[in-house]
């Protein structure tokens, strides 16, 4: 079995792991990125792009710094990453709608107001029906009104996992399609890796796995408290105009992509490693689309996806360095955030891994939060 010597070795070939290889490289470290099947063929491929970073969970809470910073860094890389590889991500500016039918949805969205006003760089105001009808008259006669929030985006999931992957390799980063069985390690610290066909000596590990991060919990002896949350997708070849904003409603959406196609999701769905599409989960979102926009229901679908997203026991992201392992790095849980916080998870762990002061408040994600869950 041949052995490689590096400086780092990234399991994962996401949206995490690739931005990782490519800050790590930037400043010098040889990587090699591996990934089991081939890179973004998972959530990071399949996801649509919102970068949305005034909702979901731990928003307002610990997640909200880093998802401001997140976007920020999005804009930032978008024309980087253009001149790096002459990629177009597709990142643009695109405002956010979430729709409220009936009063306890209209006090929840309302009720958000004064922290998500205080942002800067969005402008977040309440439409009432008629002004609903003023944006768009395809929007419901049932709904009573909705947030509108200017200076969210999209980004092209794909596109962006192509982009980093390209330019990493520019900068000498290497990829392996290879499966990960272990790593080496001597008393507390790491190595190497092992997989199915070789072995890598390295002075440090980045598990960028995804909904897959509990396989590491044998390697470690502690458990990784990671599990797949499945979400479905349809693509639309939609009446009548594009949708110049993202239109939501409990947890759905629905946004005219630039390929021209409405996209329109999503489920969330407990079925483990299960990437199979459903005609139930197609319905589901179907019936979600019509509810926001009835005139929708003459609209054919093109396709359909499925991918399955990590989220850890208390939905919070898993980030930093494993406990009592030198040298083992772990960047996981992203959820339904996992495009937008993508790039900054993997800033912020490759900062931790050369040794820079990290600024943002990461402390909530340390993995030592789950002790009593982790000890044996």
């Amino acid at each position: 079995m041949s052995i490689t010597k590096v400086d780092v070795v990234i399991v994962g070939g996401g949206n995490i792991g690739t931005a990782a290889g490519y800050f790590l490289s930037k400043l010098g470290k040889k990587v090699i990125i591996i990934e089991r099947d081939s890179i973004g063929a998972h959530a990071s491929g399949f996801a649509y792009g919102s970068l949305s970073p005034l909702g979901g969970i731990g928003i307002p809470g610990p997640i909200l710094p880093l998802a401001i910073e997140a976007m920020k860094l999005h804009e930032s890389m978008y024309q980087l990453l253009m001149a790096e590889t002459g990629i177009d991500t597709q990142f643009h500016k695109k405002p956010n709608l979430t729709l409220a039918f009936n009063e306890a949805e209209e006090m929840h969205l309302k009720g958000r107001f004064s922290w998500q006003q205080a942002q800067q760089g969005y402008q977040v105001r309440w439409l009432k029906h008629e002004d609903l009808k003023s944006i768009d008259p395809r929007i419901s006669n049932e709904a009573l009104g909705g947030v509108f929030t200017e200076g969210t985006a999209e980004v092209d999931s794909y596109r962006l996992v192509l982009a980093l992957t390209q330019a990493a390799e520019k900068q000498g980063v290497e990829y392996r399609l290879d499966e990960v069985i272990g790593l080496k390690t001597k008393a507390s610290k790491v190595t190497g890796v092992i997989t199915k066909t070789s072995e890598f000596e390295c002075e440090q590990v980045l598990l960028a796995t995804g909904p897959w991060g509990g396989k590491a919990s044998k390697w470690l002896n502690i458990k990784i408290p990671v599990d797949p949350l499945k979400g479905q997708i349809i693509r639309l070849q939609a009446p009548g105009p594009r949708l110049e904003f993202t239109m939501g409603w409990s947890g759905n959406y629905a946004t005219t992509k630039p390929d021209g196609l409405l996209w329109a999701g999503t489920t969330e769905e407990e079925s483990g490693f299960n990437e199979s599409l459903t005609t139930d989960a197609r319905d589901s979102i179907m019936k979600a689309l019509l509810t926001m926009m009835p005139s929708m229901e003459s609209a054919s679908l093109v396709t359909q996806t499925a991918c399955l997203r990590p989220v850890s026991s208390d939905g919070l992201l898993l980030l930093g360095q494993i406990p009592s392992w030198e040298g083992i790095y772990l960047a996981n849980g992203a959820g339904r955030k996992g495009i937008l916080l993508g790039l900054i998870m993997a800033k912020i762990v490759a900062d931790l891994m050369l040794g820079v002061k990290v600024d943002l408040p990461i402390q909530p994600f340390r993995i030592d939060r789950f002790i009593d869950l982790t000890s044996n």
